[in-house]
């Protein structure tokens, strides 16, 4: 996957500069911020690949690795912020569902380019048209907002991580890198050095020594910085992946059990046959019920038939109601 996110202008991959960091624009077309910083060398700059005039403020870091992504919710995140009229603000649902519906089809339309002109001025029409309420709701933060807000806040999480990760296998690498060059050197110094032998190897062992030392003490400060922001994160209300919360700062108490509860105890369950008391399994034996039983055979032994079963719900269905009288 990482060696399909690179730079279209330069073609630098993330496979190999994993410091690769891509950034966007209003066209939703990528570029390194390299590439970036040398486009607006002259003062203004057009996109490479769609020629549309850029503006330097306008770039901003990517969070999705598809920039088709990015391009949507930045412009959903746009529209949302002058189309916020919540359901109480319908008469019915019916009209409620299709002003979602426009909102749809509006974001549609910029993403794939696709009326431009006319839907710039159903967006420009309706924010003059509904200025008073827009700035009433802008201060409340509708659903989808809340949603997407969420879903930012994921993606950037699992960006870390990937860049985490990257950066592991970096270091994981350069670790096998050093100690083969290890390896070798001492092969080199024990062929060819003046040197005895065991000093040798003792300076060896000491570097190599030195060495797991410092990527403990490094390991030890990564893990420190990783619970700090933990802590952090929980203290500026969110969950432990970091996606805000919203709502109460707090989550609401579980309620307390204020009576012990009896724990659950069996009781077997007894049936009024209307009859003759009916032996239990561990008597049929000894009271001489299986005599004219046949036994079970291993193979149906095998299978979890026991023959004393049958022969006690025999027993069962013939005492069953005996002491029933007609009238």
């Amino acid at each position: 996957m990482d060696d399909e996110i690179y730079c279209p202008r330069c073609k630098t991959t993330k496979y190999r500069n994993p410091s690769l960091k891509l950034m966007v624009n209003v066209c939703g077309h990528s570029l390194c911020d390299n590439c970036v910083d040398l486009l607006f060398a002259k003062g203004s700059g057009s996109c490479p690949q769609c020629n549309i005039p850029l503006r330097r403020h306008n770039f901003r870091f990517q969070v999705f690795e598809d920039a088709s992504v990015e391009k949507e919710v930045d412009i959903r995140r746009r529209v949302l912020k002058d189309f916020n009229k919540k359901e109480d603000d319908f008469a019915t649902l019916r009209e409620y569902n299709d002003y979602l519906e426009e909102i749809e089809t509006i974001v549609f339309n910029l993403v794939n380019d696709y009326e431009i002109e006319e839907t710039k001025r159903k967006v420009d029409q309706y924010k003059k048209d509904n200025q008073e309420l827009i700035s009433k709701n802008r201060n409340k933060k509708s659903e989808d907002e809340l949603k997407l807000e969420d879903l930012l806040e994921e993606e950037k999480r699992l960006s870390q991580n990937r860049t985490d990760f990257q950066a592991l296998d970096l270091e994981l690498e350069r670790g096998k890198r050093l100690k083969k060059k290890q390896r070798e050197q001492l092969v080199d110094d024990l062929m060819f050095s003046d040197m005895p032998a065991q000093q040798i190897l003792d300076s060896h062992a000491d570097q190599k020594k030195r060495i797991e030392v410092q990527d403990e003490q490094r390991r030890e400060v990564e893990e420190a910085k990783r619970k700090d922001e933990e802590i952090k994160a929980r203290s500026r209300g969110a969950f432990s992946t970091g996606i805000q919360f919203k709502g109460s700062s707090s989550f609401a108490a579980m309620p307390q059990q204020l009576e012990p509860v009896e724990l659950y105890r069996y009781e077997p369950i007894t049936i009024d046959l209307a009859g003759p008391r009916v032996p239990p399994v561990e008597e049929l034996d000894a009271d001489g019920y299986l005599l004219h039983v046949v036994a079970a055979e291993k193979s149906e032994k095998a299978g979890g038939f026991i023959s004393v079963y049958p022969c006690n719900r025999a027993i069962q269905e013939a005492f069953c109601g005996l002491y029933i009288e007609k009238s």
